[in-house]
């Protein structure tokens, strides 16, 4: 096992891969910006290692910087959390080229998810369904439009590179595509340095449904189960919860084995997480994310595992802790990010925490970093903290997630936590109807 593990991230994430290190009894190291001296993990960590000004092409995102760190503190292993350089295949060859363990899966197998074309060929071929779209990246407004009036309107043009909702432009009929082609070309430029893009079929009202995936690169691989996160504002997932309302067992063990069928034939290794589109009860793959999710937590809860310590195992050449037998999901669990962010316009209110009080009792969880006196930095995401709760129903969760709300306190900053005290009054999130549009569908009608 791992002796010294260096986080290379921030945030709820860092003291969350910290928690999981401690208990396993490994040291760590935080790595932090000026802006983050007083962060949580930094406090928390054996030891830390202070890499750079506030921004984060100058802190978090350094590779020479983070293999330093290591080599000062003579960290073993890194993890890398999500976002940063959790999916840069150039930086995973760089820790194992300095003899460092990389807790995720290969560079190769980053490559490989990373062009969501070459992905999406990847998975057909390997028997994951897929939406139907362009062969490969389009290179011309011309060649658009043919592949458009192939597959039918509406279509949805989009980045082969990065995510986040940037580079994905919407073309509802054949007037649209001009636009959409030219305004995806120069986001994904901007945005990736790289403006290929390409053409998928617009599904008009599927939710989004991602299967979490586990390998140990040996070729033996497990699901665990589905996560609904179709509630989302800008293509970013506001509200998720596992198992979704909408699969039934059945379904759920069909779309799972094809998932770790897939993941086993290519010996990945690590936690995964392949995302579909959901339509008349069909799968369609839209891209596998290679790390750790944001909202691994509700799927932590209903099948009692820690997913970031069997990372860490599996790095560390372990074979894996359970089974697929041993996978049997318990209950419901609904997680809320909770953003440092003023309503109704979402914009960033980061600044100094008054008071702050975290929810609790029975099957309540709060992944957060934040504490009293804390200033929030204004350089980086806006995410706080993850309210997560587990109850033996979806109807009692809803009502466990309804009084932890009502006890959450963050003064001195605006966060988006009213949301979620709004939406739990709407009949159609009390029913579980609801699709990737409905968020913003009700946002705008709730702001006119």
């Amino acid at each position: 096992m791992f002796k010294k593990v260096l986080i290379a991230n921030r945030g709820e994430i860092a003291l969350r891969i910290h928690r999981a290190c401690k208990e396993m009894g490994i040291q760590t190291v935080a790595i932090h910006s000026t802006a983050d001296a007083n962060a949580m993990h930094v406090r928390m960590a054996d030891e830390r290692v202070c890499i750079g000004p506030p921004p984060a092409s100058q802190s978090y995102l350094s590779v020479p910087y983070i293999i330093a760190a290591c080599e000062i503190t003579g960290a073993d292993a890194i993890h890398p959390g999500y976002g940063f350089l959790s999916e840069n295949a150039t930086f995973v060859q760089i820790v194992e080229d300095h003899g460092i363990t990389f807790i995720g899966p290969s560079a190769a197998h980053i490559r490989l998810m990373g062009d969501k074309i070459t992905a999406k060929d990847t998975m057909k071929g390997l028997g994951v369904p897929c939406v139907p779209g362009s062969d490969g990246g389009v290179a011309t407004l011309d060649e658009a439009r043919k592949v458009a009036a192939s597959i039918g309107y509406p279509v949805i043009v989009k980045a082969t590179a990065g995510g986040g909702g940037r580079g994905m432009k919407l073309a509802r009929a054949a007037s649209d595509m001009e636009t959409a082609f030219t305004t995806a070309r120069s986001e994904a430029k901007a945005a990736f340095g790289n403006d290929e893009v390409y053409l998928e079929k617009y599904l008009g009202a599927p939710r989004h449904i991602e299967i979490q995936v586990f390998g140990d690169g040996k070729g033996g691989a497990v699901h665990l189960g589905e996560r609904d996160c179709s509630l989302q504002r800008r293509h970013q997932k506001v509200f998720e919860e596992a198992p979704s309302p909408v699969i039934d067992a059945k379904t759920r063990a069909k779309i799972g084995k094809v998932c770790s069928d897939a993941i086993a034939r290519i010996k990945y290794s690590g936690a995964g997480t392949i995302e579909f589109l959901y339509e008349r009860g069909e799968f369609y793959f839209i891209e596998m994310n290679t790390r750790l999710q944001v909202e691994h937590p509700v799927t932590e809860a209903i099948y009692d595992v820690d997913i970031v310590q069997e990372q860490i195992r599996v790095a560390a050449g372990h074979k894996m802790s359970f089974t697929q037998d041993d996978l049997v999901p318990n209950g419901h669990a609904i997680e809320c990010r909770i953003n440092a962010e003023k309503l109704p316009g979402f914009q960033p209110s980061p600044g100094r925490i008054a008071t702050y009080y975290a929810p609790g009792g029975l099957g309540v969880r709060m992944d957060s970093a934040i504490y009293d006196g804390y200033t929030i930095p204004p350089y980086y995401d806006s995410l706080i903290g993850k309210l997560i709760v587990h109850a033996r129903t979806r109807d009692l969760a809803l009502a466990r997630l309804r009084r932890a709300l009502s006890e959450l306190v963050v003064d001195g900053i605006d966060t988006t936590t009213p949301l979620f005290h709004a939406l739990l009054d709407e009949p159609d999130i009390q029913k579980g109807k609801y699709t990737i549009h409905w968020l913003e569908e009700w946002l705008a009608r709730e702001t006119q």
